[in-house]
């Protein structure tokens, strides 16, 4: 009895914030073992969080197979280890069900890696300390919600304000941190992050493909990408594994856990 309700504790605190609002949009519901394996993988996180003694990391999760495309993570978050409801909740930005309407939110572990995953596997990257201070004093402040743009786009051009995806967000956030003070917005961050060298992915979309995209995905469009780049195929977008290299061209001393079930 006490072993199970130690169990139910544990759940509760690594659920976290809102239950239900990194889930996948399917009408059916997790079944036993996806729920033991986000736990499971939730709690290795959360132990490697502990041991590495941050204050502030980057998460990410395989959410859908991305290897047409040589790429592995789909999406990323803050896991703060203070947040103010309760201890490490992952911040990050998700839009509503297939839909182009995004919003901001704060979930537990459990909750992140909840969302019909690919493969039960997440990749932390922990910045050096003056780095994790500096988001951590930005996620504090609330400088992260004047960042959001809601019009979501999964394929948002870098450096346009029209659309945000979830990954640009985290990115421009970064980029808002770490410079001399606050920007202005979305449009300063930005150039701080072209005047830092950061490079977005491309990928390769043929003409056909963007048009069933922009057709038939609500949460997809192309209109914020340059015309040359559009016409040629190459949508540049922002990645997970384009955040995580800009963070470790800007911070030497970062560093990169793999967490991964047995």
């Amino acid at each position: 009895m006490k072993k199970s309700l130690l169990l139910a504790l544990a759940c509760l605190v690594l659920l976290g914030g809102g239950a239900q609002a990194g889930q996948t949009c399917s009408e059916n519901p997790p079944t036993a073992e996806t729920l033991q394996k986000a736990f499971r993988l939730a709690l290795k996180t959360r132990d490697a969080l502990e041991s590495s003694g941050a204050e502030i990391a980057l998460i990410a999760r395989v959410g859908q197979d991305l290897s047409k495309y040589r790429l592995r993570y789909s999406h990323l978050g803050f896991a703060w280890r203070d947040h103010p409801q309760g201890r490490w909740l992952v911040v990050h930005m998700l839009n509503q069900c297939g839909t182009a309407v995004s919003d901001l939110f704060n979930e537990g572990l459990a909750n992140f890696f909840l969302d019909d995953l690919f493969a039960w596997e997440g990749l932390v990257v922990v910045p050096g300390e003056e780095m994790q201070k500096k988001i951590a004093a930005s996620l504090r402040e609330g400088h992260f919600v004047r960042l959001h743009e809601p019009n979501y786009n999964m394929l948002a051009y870098p450096f346009s304000t029209r659309y945000q995806n979830s990954n640009q967000w985290a990115l421009e956030v970064v980029a808002d941190a770490t410079g001399p003070g606050p920007s202005a917005g979305r449009a300063e961050a930005q150039q701080r992050l072209k005047a830092n060298g950061y490079a977005p992915t491309t990928l390769e979309i043929p003409a056909m493909t963007r048009l069933g995209g922009r057709m038939f995905r609500a949460n997809i469009a192309f209109d914020d990408h340059p015309s040359e780049r559009r016409w040629a195929g190459q949508i540049d977008t922002v990645t997970v594994e384009s955040v995580f290299a800009f963070v470790a061209s800007r911070d030497p001393a970062s560093k990169r856990m793999l967490v991964r079930l047995d």
